[in-house]
């Protein structure tokens, strides 16, 4: 695989580090509070309805299998856990997409010195549609797998690999989230964007898999979503803009 798993992971951590800087400062708060609200709604969720979720659904199981309870407990608690991470986690993308696609337009006029065609806060409302549109195709495109490796992790032995296709599929999928900002703001298909992330597929993934592990870190969770946005935001400016720049 090509790519640079050190340059992946860079992305991100200098993501963190241009949070505080004084040009986009003021963008990074919006993602990130919609991040703190969904995230402490998830948590609050688990908090009040883990146990009654997982139990109903080893209610749902007939009698005769009433004996297996102590085994199929923990796999019901991971599929809850799964559940409620990844819904709250699409949601708090679709309501932060205009305003992540801002975020990252103003770190690519920061690092490029390139204008965007949407400009200001009211090129921000207008790209609303189109950045939906674009957050539920990311979704149309994760279901099925998610689904996929659901069933993968309920069939004996098989499922053996599944935390690590979990992961890596995460790490995927987290790339593929962020990267999608710059790109989409400089007029690459959702196709085409995924072509480019797999030609750098170590890269790509080193970066996801770090914005995947900083999203069960309790309290860097709640800044990730900006500082993924910046970093991605990077990696597009540094390995693809060129690229693309030529291909034109």
């Amino acid at each position: 695989m090509r790519g640079n798993p050190v340059k992946g992971a860079g992305y991100l951590l200098r993501g963190f580090s241009m949070l505080p800087e004084p040009g986009i400062r003021q963008f990074v708060l919006i993602p990130m509070l919609i991040n703190i609200l969904i995230f402490s709604g998830a948590i609050w969720l688990l908090v009040n309805e883990f146990e009654g979720w997982v139990n109903y659904w080893l209610g749902q199981l007939p009698q005769w299998m009433s004996f297996l309870d102590w085994l199929l407990w923990p796999l019901f608690a991971v599929l809850v856990l799964i559940t409620v991470y990844y819904g709250f986690s699409m949601v708090a993308n679709l309501i932060a997409a205009p305003f992540n696609g801002f975020l990252s337009e103003k770190v690519e006029k920061m690092r490029s010195g390139a204008v965007m065609a949407d400009e200001g806060w009211k090129g921000m409302l207008a790209t609303v549609p189109r950045a939906l549109q674009r957050e539920l195709s990311k979704v149309a495109y994760y279901l099925p797998r998610l689904l996929l490796l659901l069933i993968i992790s309920f069939i004996p032995v098989v499922n053996v690999i599944a935390p690590f296709l979990w992961f890596l599929f995460g790490a995927w999928m987290m790339a593929i989230q962020y990267c999608d900002y710059p790109m989409d703001n400089n007029k690459v298909s959702f196709r085409q964007m995924k072509v480019m992330l797999a030609e750098r597929r170590l890269t790509s993934l080193s970066f996801g898999a770090l914005v995947q592990v900083g999203m069960m870190i309790p309290l860097v969770n709640l800044i990730m979503m900006p500082a993924a946005v910046i970093g991605a935001t990077l990696f597009w400016c540094e390995e693809h803009c060129a690229k693309q720049k030529v291909g034109h």
